[in-house]
């Protein structure tokens, strides 16, 4: 069965992107086929040598609030759930100069094969420096049998290492020895990718997900881009009518289980302006899938000159 924390990280994350070599593409327009998971290549990041070409302000971020309705798109494991509802709110906002916050709830309820629903309700706060140094975290998790969780935390980049300080649940320092990115970061590198027509783009993330301490493995395939207007229902698509936008699948795979597969597959069709739309969340033996349902674009935010 599904843990919160997947859940917690996967959501979130798909909100930031909105964080495959291996793994299910996401299938719509333009879209990418089925594959096995197999285990990504060897990924490194060497200072002065991103993986992606140079993200380009052209079209910078948007900040925007954005809504989304979660229900269960598919499920084939006899454990698996056999409905889900959920929602989340996420907002966005900020600049290269000033940084970039972002604010996050979700609150899902699942129904197990047996037993009684599972609902559980997570906020989440970010802010990550303009030149992607330091990063961040406050989560709060809580379900509905009473338990709530807290991480509180800092990550800031040390030459080709990562310092990490927990400071909730309990006062804690991790020192990395390895190059990431954050997740914004990440997000502009994987818009400069598909901006270049790069298919494929391997990266280490930290997003301050799970208990706060670990380093994914990540692997993102890039389709091309879609032509077929978007029907999101309530949000007007003259927003983003002009707005370019890519089918993407993500495979996150724990450091020390590569072999086993990815832990989760998240797809999404990502605009040029960092907007997402069409999630899925893939767990293997079920799929949940993400609607963007409202979408508000916040006034810029400028660098003075």
């Amino acid at each position: 069965m599904l843990q919160n924390r997947e859940m917690m990280r996967s959501m979130r994350y798909a909100a930031a992107i909105l964080s495959l070599g291996a793994g299910l593409a996401l299938q719509s327009a333009g879209a990418l086929s089925a594959g096995p998971a197999v285990a990504p290549p060897a990924v490194t990041l060497q200072p002065g040598a991103p993986q992606s070409p140079v993200p380009s302000e052209a079209m910078p971020l948007a900040a925007h609030r954005a809504a989304y309705r979660v229900t269960l798109f598919q499920s084939t494991g006899t454990k698996s759930p056999t409905n889900a509802n959920g929602r989340v709110a996420y907002e966005f906002s900020g600049s290269p100069c000033e940084g970039y916050t972002q604010s996050f709830r979700q609150i899902t309820e699942l129904q197990p094969a047996e037993g009684a629903t599972r609902l559980s309700d997570m906020h989440s706060a970010t802010f990550e420096d303009g030149d992607a140094h330091s990063f961040a975290f406050n989560v709060t998790n809580s379900t509905d049998n009473g338990g709530t969780s807290v991480i509180d935390g800092h990550a800031v980049k040390q030459a080709a290492a990562l310092a990490i300080q927990i400071s909730k649940p309990a006062r804690e320092t991790i020192d990395v020895d390895q190059q990431v990115l954050f997740p914004t970061e990440h997000l502009k590198r994987i818009i400069a990718a598909a901006r270049s027509g790069q298919k494929l783009f391997g990266a280490k993330v930290f997003d301050g997900s799970d208990d706060g301490k670990k380093v994914y493995d990540t692997m993102a395939i890039i389709g091309r881009p879609i032509e077929a207007p978007a029907d999101d229902h309530g949000v007007n698509a003259a927003m983003l009518g002009n707005v370019r936008r890519w089918p993407v699948s993500i495979s996150y795979f724990e450091e020390d289980k590569k072999d086993e597969g990815p832990a989760y597959i998240l797809g999404f069709e990502l605009y040029e302006n960092g907007v997402s739309r069409a999630l899925r969340f893939d767990y293997g033996d079920f799929i949940l899938a993400g609607e963007l349902t409202a979408l508000e674009l916040l006034p810029a935010k400028t660098c003075a000159k």
